[in-house]
């Protein structure tokens, strides 16, 4: 006999609360657990055909973990290093370009820009803000990316729990197979699976889809010699997991650094742009359709509230737990609504008469 409903919701509802509880008071501690849970999650479809393909699965982890150590180490060394460097001189030309951009349209709209009018006050103030806030914000990655102590144990943990989980996945998940309750495990398998696909269908290709497109848009504006082109590129890419987001920042900022740096040559600012264009497009027609897929059901609104509240309330474990919660709840509301819609609550007692009589057995018996 299954337990009342409102016994099943006491001893779920406690479960999700212990686990808000702890993601709060253990953000800092568990944080490598969860990036090498998440790691893990991600490189399992590889390992399974690895596997598929004749290796056993010791061997199909290790070849991951080697191959994955071999790209961290050339990212750190070759692209990282580059990177910081583009983004710091970026933040602290900033106040200069403000005054070029002041310059040129006191040049072109002299009443725009008189003294004490907003316009001239914000374009005063605006460089400045982004030099100081970008300074501050460099500072504190740095600073915290140089605590020695939590520097070495997040680079030894993650790396580790990554490899032991992703050497047990199989197993793990059939022990949490066979401790679903039983009168709902075939539910539960399914919602799982429903969650499954939109997390592989998001997770996994949008994170191709953001890596493939910051590769393409900062190799392409170093190229065309964009100063700071490294540096918008991989900002475009990394937020192009919201539809159009990244396509329009990046190319705003790149499109505005075009104008100051090649604005004797309209040919290179076109080239900026038939860049950006050419991502949107490569992007909403190949790279979309083919890694993500139109069945993810994360709305980008829904994305960025949950990234916020998140966020807010646990901060950057948070964000990292986000977008799986999302997607989980996502697919826990679309379930609800679909039973909803098909309950007598929805559809009425006359609906529900109908159905009975409908029924090869006629209505039940009273």
């Amino acid at each position: 006999m299954a337990l009342p409903i409102r016994r099943q919701l006491a001893y779920w509802g406690t479960a999700t609360a212990v686990f808000l509880g702890a993601l709060w008071l253990l953000g800092d501690v568990i944080l490598p657990f969860i990036v090498g849970g998440a790691l893990a999650y991600l490189l399992d479809p590889v390992a399974d055909r690895l596997e598929r393909a004749g290796l056993s699965r010791t061997l199909a982890t290790v070849v991951i973990s080697v191959v994955a150590v071999l790209a961290f180490a050339v990212v750190a060394l070759l692209v990282v290093p580059l990177l910081i460097q583009q983004g710091v001189q970026l933040f602290n030309a900033a106040p200069t370009l403000m005054a070029q951009l002041q310059t040129f349209v006191d040049s072109r709209f002299p009443n725009l820009l008189e003294p004490g009018s907003p316009v001239h006050g914000a374009l005063d103030g605006l460089g400045e803000t982004i030099r100081s806030q970008g300074a501050a914000l460099a500072g504190g990655v740095l600073s915290s990316a140089g605590n020695l102590l939590s520097g070495i144990v997040f680079a030894v943990v993650v790396p580790v729990v990554t490899f032991y989980l992703l050497l047990d996945w199989d197993d793990l998940m059939a022990n949490v197979d066979r401790w679903l309750p039983r009168d709902h495990a075939a539910t539960i398998r399914e919602l799982a699976r429903r969650v499954d696909r939109a997390l592989a269908g998001f997770v996994r290709g949008q994170l191709s889809v953001c890596a493939i497109l910051g590769l393409f848009y900062g190799l392409s504006l170093m190229l065309v010699g964009l100063q700071y082109g490294l540096a918008v590129g991989v900002l475009a890419g990394l937020i192009s997991f919201i539809p159009y987001v990244g396509s329009i920042v990046g190319g705003a900022l790149a499109i505005g650094l075009a104008l100051f740096q090649f604005w004797e040559a309209p040919l290179w600012i076109g080239a900026v742009v038939a860049i950006f264009a050419a991502g949107q497009f490569v992007e909403g027609n190949f790279l979309t359709p083919k890694l993500v897929g139109g069945s993810v059901g994360l709305h980008p609104v829904w994305l960025l509230f949950a990234l916020s509240a998140f966020g807010n309330l646990f901060g950057f474990v948070g964000m990292l737990v986000a977008v799986p919660v999302a997607a989980m709840l996502g697919v826990l509301a679309r379930f609800a609504l679909d039973q909803y819609l098909d309950g007598q609550l929805y559809r009425g007692l006359a609906a529900q008469r109908a159905d009975d009589e409908a029924a090869p057995d006629g209505p039940p018996r009273t």
